[in-house]
This record gives C-alpha cells, sequence and structure tokens, in this order.
C-alpha cells in the first residue's frame, strides 16, 4: 500500500491530525484528533552534520489505543490484537529518525503510525469453506497408491 494514500494531514498550529482514507474495515474513514497523540523530541543519529548533536530531530509519536474516543470497540479491540507485539501496555510507539528536519520526520512518523493502523483495522479474511475432494481426484490418488503398491511387490522376493 501506498502511504500516501493512508495518510492526509492538516496543519494545526503545528501539530496535525491524522486522517484515513476509507477502506476495508474504516468505511467512512477515520480522523483522529492531534490532542489523541502525544509526540517526544531527542537527538538522533545519522544525517545532519554539524547540528546532528545540537538539534533535536527524532521524533516519537505515541498513541493510546485504548483510550482513544476516535475507534469503535470492534476496531479498538481488532487493533488491540493485531498490534499486540508493537504495543507496550495499550500505547503504539512510532520512531522517525531518518530526515534531517524534525518537520520531516514528524510527517514520516504520522505515515508510519497511518499504514500501521490502516493495516490492523482490515478485518480478517473470511473462513474457508470445507469442500469434499471431487470423484476423478479421489479416483486417481487411489490409482497411484494402487501403482506404487504394485511396484514394491515387484522388489519383493517370490514366495515358494
Amino acid at each position: 500500500m501506498y502511504l500516501g494514500q493512508a495518510l492526509s494531514s492538516r496543519r494545526l498550529r503545528g501539530v496535525s491530525e491524522l486522517t484515513i482514507q476509507p477502506g476495508p474495515g474504516v468505511p467512512e474513514g477515520l480522523v483522529i484528533p492531534a490532542g489523541e497523540f502525544s509526540e517526544r523530541f531527542a537527538r538522533a543519529s545519522g544525517p545532519g552534520g554539524q547540528g546532528v548533536n545540537t538539534t533535536d530531530s527524532r521524533v516519537q509519536l505515541s498513541f493510546d489505543v485504548a483510550a482513544s474516543a476516535v475507534l469503535t470497540e470492534a476496531q479498538r479491540r481488532r487493533v488491540l490484537h493485531r498490534l499486540r507485539h508493537r504495543l507496550v501496555g495499550t500505547v503504539l510507539t512510532v520512531d522517525a529518525a531518518e530526515k534531517r528536519s524534525q518537520f520531516q520526520n514528524r510527517t514520516a512518523a504520522r505515515e508510519r503510525m497511518a499504514a500501521l493502523l490502516r493495516e490492523a483495522l482490515v478485518p480478517p479474511p473470511p473462513k474457508r469453506r470445507a469442500t469434499r475432494p471431487t470423484r476423478g481426484s479421489v479416483e486417481r490418488r487411489l490409482a497411484a497408491k494402487r501403482r506404487t503398491a504394485e511396484i514394491k511387490a515387484a522388489r519383493r522376493r517370490p514366495q515358494d
């Protein structure tokens, strides 16, 4: 999935809300207000030249799934189950530190968060219906077993 499809953001005083486009599991789409996120900034390793040790360009974006007022109960259960290996308690955290600017890292973190939530909200596929094997497939299987038995019988020592 292209990350730009899962995210569109609107700037609100330096903090943007997260909009997940309509799709499976989210028929009307989803808008998560900026107040439900918490951002922390830290010094990032990697590119940045002389400013790498002085600017807090690394972004940690956290979202408490259980406390969200936007998700329905079914969506909340689905996200908590699907992302259980990524959660600390009920909080989903995403890091971004690959860009030099804090603004670009904030955008990257929101794109990752949107993609994770988008994939987690997709409903599971329908269960497989059990079907009977066709008569032809049963006959072919039994014929193959007979041929194998005949080949093995031919290898045996003749009986007196």
